[in-house]
């Protein structure tokens, strides 16, 4: 895995980006990962910035490879290690990906989706990053969820019809 990084988000790459830039839109690569259990219901958490439900995600580290970055926002946001990551589809629509946080900071996203049905632990959230983590049914999404949450999933539910098709959203 890359290197250790803090938790802060000042210590992060795009926290010592901002401090260069500002609030001004970046683009940034990242990563969701979807949890699946067993029985087919979805994992996500509530997101500490935007108080909604969301994947666990993130954005990459400088020497931080994409799925190392799945791997630790994983971990971090929601407890889990992940044992094997499935790439699914890339997320980077010019609209729907752009995100604005409650501190005015843009950022356009271009995110790996992966899907995760293998892992060790117990959901659990930071506290921080993450308020709260739950398994959801995936015809019963909570309605204060971010806009990723819908359009990731269909481009699961796509992957798995077509047999496997990579998808780009």
């Amino acid at each position: 895995m890359g290197p250790a990084v803090s938790g802060s988000f000042a210590d992060s790459y795009l926290g010592k980006l901002r401090a260069v830039i500002g609030s001004r839109p970046v683009l940034m690569p990242g990563a969701r990962v979807i949890v699946e259990d067993s029985a087919g219901r979805i994992l996500l958490i509530r997101r500490g910035d935007m108080k909604l439900w969301g994947w666990p995600a993130g954005s990459g580290e400088i020497g931080q490879s994409i799925e190392d970055t799945a791997r630790q926002e994983l971990l971090e946001e929601a407890g889990l290690t992940a044992h094997r990551l499935v790439p699914v589809g890339f997320s980077s629509h010019p609209v729907d990906d752009r995100i604005l946080y409650p501190n005015g900071d843009v950022l356009h996203a271009f995110a790996m989706i992966f899907h995760c049905t293998e892992w060790a632990g117990e959901p659990q959230a930071d506290g921080h990053e993450s308020l709260d983590v739950r398994w959801f049914a995936q015809d019963a999404l909570p309605e204060d969820r971010t806009l990723a949450v819908s359009r990731t999933l269909g481009a699961l539910q796509r992957y798995k019809a077509t047999g496997g098709a990579f998808q780009l959203i």
